[in-house]
């Protein structure tokens, strides 16, 4: 009787938590390096800054939590910030659950990709997964207009595009799912190509995710601010920095209508964000 009572129980809670939807944990910009501190950014403070975050993440128990990008700062050479990688990738690790990472600019400036996914425990650049029936794409603006990969000294900041090779993998895996889809991504696909921040073509990318008809948002990073932006129906989100703030983070709810519930904590934004189709 009191299996079949704790079974019941166990079917009630799978049922409602698959009604509340998926909750996320994001940071972004986190830039920690041993190193002094600018005007602006105090690169060692970071690391007690994640620690805060993945506490609260601990404490509210999230599905899975993502960084946006730049989760190191640059070193002078790729022992160094393999150095960095290790020390803020352990505080990342404390987290019980899944993680995962999107490569910034600053990620691989001495280092490669393969070298920082490698000390993160992470397998891909760019790669989707699925989580209580929504999809996941994570994304990686990282490479030239020539389709040369950042990393290991070879980088020009400004210049950043999703190459020909990810962009058929992208309408593919869209094209493969019927699910509702978020992207993560750290360089900013919502604003035109001649700013600072954005891929170049990000127009193109746009088009993409408009044309797959699930996507509900974009959560990037890069540009250090928060803002919000909705083009064709599609949310694009950017995050504050951790490294300029007190040490911002945010708590993500994708409930099963589509609608985002964003809860920001030490500067990053709160907005509730109704279903694209329903506004």
């Amino acid at each position: 009787m009191m299996n079949r009572l704790l079974l019941a129980l166990f079917f009630l809670w799978a049922i409602l938590a698959s009604a509340l939807g998926v909750r996320i944990g994001v940071v972004t910009d986190v830039h920690y390096a041993d190193k002094p501190s600018t005007a602006k950014r105090d690169y060692r403070a970071s690391l007690a800054k994640l620690e805060t975050a993945v506490a609260a993440f601990n404490e509210a128990k999230p599905d899975f939590i993502v960084e946006l990008g730049d989760f190191i700062d640059a070193a002078p050479t790729a022992e160094g910030e393999a150095g960095h990688a290790r020390t803020i990738n352990a505080v990342f690790a404390q987290f019980n659950g899944p993680r995962h990472h999107v490569i910034g600019n600053h990620d691989v400036e001495a280092l490669t990709k393969a070298q920082f996914l490698e000390v993160c425990g992470a397998k891909q650049a760019h790669y989707s997964f699925d989580c209580d029936g929504f999809h996941f794409v994570v994304l990686d603006a990282c490479y030239t207009a020539d389709g040369t990969p950042y990393g290991a000294k070879k980088i020009k900041w400004t210049d950043t595009e999703i190459p020909p090779a990810e962009r058929d993998w992208l309408a593919a895996n869209l094209k493969a799912t019927d699910k509702k889809t978020v992207c993560f991504v750290h360089q900013r696909l919502d604003v035109a190509k001649k700013t600072a921040t954005a891929i170049k073509n990000a127009e193109e990318i746009r088009r993409m995710l408009e044309q797959s008809g699930n996507v509900l948002a974009v959560l990037q990073g890069h540009a250090h601010t928060n803002e919000v932006r909705q083009i064709n129906g599609i949310h694009y989100v950017t995050l504050h920095a951790m490294t300029e703030t007190p040490g911002a983070y945010t708590l993500l709810e994708v409930q099963p209508d589509g609608t985002l519930v964003l809860s920001g904590f030490r500067s990053h934004l709160d907005r509730r964000l109704a279903p694209p189709k329903a506004q």
